[in-house]
């Protein structure tokens, strides 16, 4: 039987696939627990294990902030 017609297999990953915008958009989807089983399959065999580290303790610190400003303006606001 013939195989022409079907897809390409997926070929496997280099560690060098996962940019900073598939990084970024897999610590925000980790963080709201909407990670999808094949990102987080991507993620583990072509990403680096120290860049989605920095990413995470990126995006706490900004989401600290964000909260501590927010809060900080609302408390000015109604004062």
């Amino acid at each position: 039987m013939s195989t022409h017609n079907q897809p390409p297999e997926n070929t496997p990953t280099t560690p060098g696939d996962v940019g900073p915008l598939s990084i970024m958009k897999s610590v925000l989807s980790a963080a709201f627990g909407v990670q999808s089983n094949a990102n987080r399959k991507r993620d583990f065999e072509s990403g680096k294990f120290w860049h989605f580290v920095l990413g995470g303790l990126v995006f706490v610190v900004v989401f600290v902030l964000v909260v501590y400003l927010a809060v900080k303006g609302i408390i000015a606001g109604a004062a």
